[in-house]
């Protein structure tokens, strides 16, 4: 670990993951302006990992610890940005769970397993990868299931 790649690991992770999943979800439920929310956020995002101080000394192949190398406000944004997304996530699966009850099942338990991983990458690194993992699989059955894709609507 570096301060450059303690920077890309927070902005994909931190910053732009459940984000991006909220942004993606308004869209396919036809909210036209989530695209340019998307894109404001992304910008701020990307703002915020190329001028955030980093500080520390990084040692070993361990996740380091955002407390150990962040003042609070990147934190702050990532928290608001990944709560923000996520409830959009969560909001768009009840609104249209009557069309797609698999499919949102799917959709928010993979968001909930993300949102596990994230918790644990501190403690637990295998559990993490595990709950990653898990994330991925979810929603790659989301996307998959029979009861219709993004090519049919929300």
């Amino acid at each position: 670990w570096d301060a450059r790649a303690f920077r890309v690991y927070y902005l994909a992770g931190a910053l732009l993951s459940a984000p991006l999943l909220g942004v993606g979800s308004l869209q396919l439920w036809k909210r036209p302006w989530a695209g340019t929310v998307g894109l404001i956020w992304a910008g701020l995002a990307v703002g915020v990992a190329v001028a955030m101080p980093v500080h520390g000394a990084f040692a070993g192949t361990a996740v380091p610890r955002a407390q150990a190398h962040l003042d609070a406000l990147p934190r702050v944004v990532a928290i608001a940005g990944s709560s923000l997304g996520a409830a959009a996530v969560v909001i768009v699966a009840v609104a249209t769970l009557r069309r797609r009850p698999l499919r949102n099942a799917l959709i928010v338990a993979a968001v909930a397993a993300a949102g596990a991983a994230s918790a644990l990458t501190q403690t637990a690194v295998s559990a993490a990868a595990a709950c990653f993992a898990a994330a991925a699989a979810l929603l790659y059955l989301a996307v998959r299931s029979p009861a219709g894709g993004a090519r049919k609507g929300v």
